[in-house]
């Protein structure tokens, strides 16, 4: 694909970004695109490789190896090549809902089994993907387009994140009725909330929106099954229903002090701030100010780095981020051999960010926090932590983490965020549906058929398969569409 040499030619180039310290004085998203003829050439780099593992989609050691979508990244990377850009969005709106969700956060695990990583960079798949998708909305190639016929069946999604959305598109393509079921003010779950405006820009999801509604599907928000309509009534009136809530049950930090006021899970700081900037006004309660505190970040993954991005961006005092794992190695380690996902060290952009501000990486590996300590009002002040390391029992079970004597530590902090991930749905409407829950309390349902334990009621996303990444999120959505279709027709044609 491409052009043969075209990996010996050109050297991996991705966007630019705008100055760290400028970016901190607002909310806007801060890549500066290539220029056309640079991105052809980072197309240009995409090998005639034999087997294209990029778009795989397989999991291997639990972690995502190849594209879970199974975008066609050879055959748009060719067309970007030869400047066929409307071809390449054809090419790319086969297989994604959203790339201008995908360009922009998925940690991209297509690059990461490019076969050209093996022995150079990788190609910049995640970068030619937002270009095609930005150049589609810019010269109007994406337009509402509503199904001819429709087959008068009624399908209810609950939840409007990535799974819901993927979900309720395809389904409204192949004829059906469908409605979208949002709890927040606003329709996009994580995608709204979830992920800062710097890194995914509202107006983005917004645009999408706009157009499914356009396209026929009815969205209800402000409106929470199970507590605001019964979720058995969605059985009633609805042919087939569909949970895509998510996993939003936040994992906690049991210790002493815990109770005290500042601190709070990382969606609650995360969503109060997107609030208050996408209204635009007068904070609102709910908001979450760090200006002019200390405050740490207890967890290191995409979430912890949003916290930080965001505390910076508030003018936080003092910014440092907890993280219990040790530092991940800079290069591929033996056990972790191509086309597993990297487990390297990367400096994300609130990270970047905090360097340029502060002079240091925020981040403090190994470490582990005892307790909580509070001022005479009732507030958290300190935090009481100790180092470890990783060790496996005399039984040959772990690793696990060990304290390791004499490496106590106080730390000032007015402001803590909890951002050590999910452990699984809320209960509210499995329990009303009386759907069967697997170990880990996600809605039991079998992968590639999303059917649940009742009759016309099937679940996608992260409420099925736990807390993972939005390309899988809009795998399994696409998934629960075409078998709702099959469940509603006998026969399904989507993908």
């Amino acid at each position: 694909m491409a052009k043969p040499t075209g990996f010996m030619e050109y050297q991996r180039e991705t966007p630019t970004k705008r100055d760290p310290i400028e970016r901190l004085s607002d909310w806007q998203e801060f890549e500066i695109p290539l220029t056309d003829t640079r991105l052809q050439e980072q197309g240009a780099r995409c090998m005639d490789c034999g087997i294209p593992f990029c778009h795989t989609g397989t999991l291997i050691s639990g972690m995502a190896s190849g594209c879970p979508i199974n975008n066609l990244i050879p055959e748009w990377n060719d067309l970007i090549y030869r400047g066929l850009w409307q071809h390449a969005l054809e090419r790319l709106h086969k297989t994604n809902n959203f790339p201008e969700f995908t360009g922009r956060v998925c940690p991209a695990p297509c690059e990461g089994s490019c076969t050209l990583g093996i022995i150079e960079p990788a190609v910049t798949i995640k970068n030619i993907e937002r270009a095609i998708i930005d150049r589609g909305w810019e010269q109007g190639w994406v337009k509402a387009s509503s199904p001819k016929h429709r087959s008068g069946k009624r399908v209810a999604v609950v939840g409007s994140g990535p799974a819901g959305l993927a979900c309720a598109d395809q389904l409204n393509h192949a004829g059906h009725l469908v409605t979208v079921f949002e709890r927040a003010d606003r329709i996009g779950g994580l995608l709204m909330y979830g992920i800062p405006n710097m890194k995914l820009d509202k107006r983005t999801v917004q645009r999408r929106v706009d157009l499914m509604a356009a396209e026929g599907v009815e969205f209800v928000v402000n409106t929470e099954i199970g507590k605001d309509i019964p979720a058995q009534q969605l059985s009633e009136k609805f042919d087939a229903v569909v949970l895509c809530g998510g996993a939003t049950k936040p994992r906690d930090l049991p210790i002493p002090g815990r109770d005290l006021d500042g601190i709070h899970y990382a969606m609650e700081f995360l969503t109060a701030n997107t609030k208050n900037v996408l209204n635009g006004a007068t904070p609102s309660p709910s908001f979450i100010s760090a200006k002019g505190l200390d405050v740490i970040v207890i967890g290191g993954g995409d979430t912890g780095t949003d916290c930080v991005g965001t505390s910076l961006r508030h003018g936080c005092k003092s910014l440092t981020q907890f993280e219990i794992l040790p530092e991940p190695p800079l290069e591929r380690q033996p056990d972790n051999p191509w086309p597993e996902w990297p487990k390297i060290l990367r400096v994300d952009y609130g990270q970047q960010e905090a360097i340029a501000r502060d002079g240091a990486d925020p981040r403090i590996y190994c470490i582990m926090t005892q307790n909580f300590v509070g001022d005479e009002n009732g507030r958290v002040a300190e935090l009481h932590t100790v180092d470890v390391e990783w060790v496996t029992g005399s039984n040959g079970k772990g690793p696990y983490p060990k304290p390791i004597p004499g490496t106590d530590r106080v730390w000032p902090a007015q402001l803590v965020l909890l951002a050590m991930g999910f452990l699984g749905p809320e209960n509210t409407v499995i329990e009303q549906l009386g759907v069967e829950q697997d170990q880990r309390s996600n809605v039991k349902a079998e992968y590639e058929k999303y059917a649940t334990s009742v009759e016309g009621v099937f679940a996608a996303g992260d409420m099925r398969r736990g807390q993972s990444l939005v390309v899988w999120a809009i795998n399994e959505g696409r998934g629960a569409a075409r078998e709702v279709d099959r469940y509603l027709m006998g026969e399904t044609f989507l993908p």
